[in-house]
């Protein structure tokens, strides 16, 4: 094993050390349109105490402005037109908004960017046109919400109806606050409900963008109503809310936790909940080490390592354990951390000041532990939250590093001998969000997909999702599912109808 030159990624602190203007020379920053609460479609002042160094100033909305968007929400929903309209004229309208999100697509990203500190290229060319893609999708569903003829015993017909939830509460984490926004909108719209929408304090910016262009694509007042704000206010008020039939939280376990009990003392709303992970990927000895290299660095420092499903455990077999692990390292030398608007860029800063000191944290407890540090394990610079791609190996399970999730770009390589002791140190957590398996043999291959306990596994691939692929946790990833028509059934419930048949001539 070699240990990481940092020389290449040293020098990108010089950027890394200015303010967002260095970006101009990579992209025109336009100015921040949106900064106000979106509420039954007007926007308002409201007290705005910022903490910390910000864009510029962003309204926060509290338990009072949580109460008046979902007075909105109830009213749209229980008297407006949304729910009422056929599903081909909710679609029309869906579609239509998807057209405005394409046609604002560069200054979209350019707030993902400025905003989360995501790279500006992969905003632009994936997830915004990503948010559209999922517009599109629902839409098409909107008109083929199906209910079914009972059989009944005795004298009796039957049928179902499927009918949208009503107010839905979403609270958007701050790692992909567009994917996120979309996720949960898309099929609730789709559905006929009404939304009130909390993005992370962290990245509101985007989400009050999408609320006006919402209102441009004809969805009525009241419809979707954006509260920026914290979670212990807003999102408080929002999972304990009386008058919200459902919310759907995208976040950690222990905030996750929170959100059933409120809902749970308040009116049992149901919930949905997509949470931590610390996702396992299984490399066996036939695997091409090439590919299999790239799938694991991708897996875990893709978007600053900031992702759910981040491959942060890389089991790797025995056989080809060391060449896996120079692959890995040279990868790391090649990876350019600094200014997101940078084409030559590949990892922008942590989201903000309290993810940076965590991250850091960990990486400190890997070294006291007892983990091999190969790579990186410093800051970059002295301003910004910029962190070096770092790789431990000779990881235990019990390390904090291989237990607890980092949300961050930390990888904990550990090797392997049989697929059977793989399998049992791949389950050894309380999570299952993700899981992916390298090999040429699909036997092996069946059989890890089949007994990881997660909710999604990869196959000689990793992060690959589509709108059209549910997926979830297992344990305490949480449970519901997004994306596919899982998730949109998630915003509607069933009604049977029942009716006596007099003098049939047959049952």
């Amino acid at each position: 094993m070699r240990k990481i030159n940092t020389e290449r990624n040293l020098k990108m602190a010089d950027h890394c050390n200015g303010s967002s203007q260095s970006s101009e020379s990579f992209v025109n920053i336009p100015p921040i349109k949106f900064t106000k609460l979106f509420i039954d479609g007007k926007t308002f002042e409201a007290i705005d105490p910022r903490s910390g160094e910000a864009i510029t100033r962003v309204s926060e909305g509290d338990k009072e402005d949580v109460d008046l968007a979902v007075k909105a929400a109830r009213l749209a929903f229980d008297n407006g037109p949304w729910p009422r309209l056929s599903g081909s004229e909710r679609g029309r309208i869906l579609m239509k908004f998807a057209d405005l999100i394409e046609q604002n697509i560069e200054e979209l990203a350019t707030l993902e960017a400025i905003n989360g500190g995501k790279l500006f290229s992969l905003c632009k060319f994936m997830e915004v046109p990503g948010a559209a893609m999922t517009l599109r999708y629902y839409a098409g569903a909107a008109d083929k919400i199906y209910g079914t003829v009972l059989k009944l015993s005795k004298g009796l017909q039957g049928y179902t109806l499927r009918e949208p939830i009503g107010v839905v509460g979403a609270i958007l984490p701050w790692n992909f606050p567009t994917t996120m926004f979309f996720i949960k909108a898309a099929p609730a719209l789709a559905a006929g409900c009404t939304m009130v929408v909390k993005p992370a304090e962290q990245t509101p910016l985007s989400a009050l963008y999408y609320a006006h262009l919402a209102k441009l694509a004809g969805i009525p007042d009241g419809v979707v109503n954006v509260v920026n704000g914290f979670g212990e206010t807003a999102g408080a008020a929002i999972s304990s809310h009386m008058d919200i039939d459902k919310v759907s939280f995208t976040g950690s376990t222990e905030v996750g936790r929170k959100i059933m009990m409120a809902a749970a003392a308040s009116n049992l709303k149901p919930v949905s909940l997509e949470l931590g992970g610390k996702s396992p990927l299984l490399i066996f000895d036939d695997a091409d080490v090439d590919e299999a290299a790239k799938f694991a660095f991708d897996g875990i420092f893709t978007s600053k390592g900031e992702i759910c499903v981040a491959s942060s455990r890389i089991y790797v077999q025995e056989g080809i354990y060391d060449k896996i692990v120079n692959k890995l390292i040279e990868k790391a030398n090649a990876w350019v951390v600094g200014d997101p608007f940078d084409p030559q860029v590949n990892q922008g800063p942590q989201t903000d000041k309290n993810q940076f000191e965590k991250i850091l944290s960990y990486i400190e407890h890997g070294k006291r532990e007892g983990a091999t540090l190969l790579t990186g394990g410093n800051r970059i610079g002295q301003k910004g939250y910029y962190i070096q791609p770092t790789i431990f190996a000779d990881v235990k399970e019990d390390m904090i590093i291989a237990k607890e999730e980092i949300f961050g770009p930390v990888m904990s390589l550990m090797k392997f001998k049989t697929m059977e002791e793989a399998i049992k140190r791949a389950n050894d957590t309380t999570y299952g969000l993700a899981a992916g398996v390298i090999t040429k043999d699909l036997n092996v291959a069946n059989t890890v997909s089949r007994s990881i306990r997660a909710g999604v596994v990869w196959m000689n691939c990793y992060l690959l999702l589509d709108v059209g692929c549910p997926y979830g946790g297992y344990k305490m990833s949480g449970f519901g599912r997004e994306n596919g028509m899982d998730s949109f059934n998630e915003y509607l419930q069933t009604k049977s109808v029942v009716t006596p048949i007099h003098d049939s001539p047959w049952h």
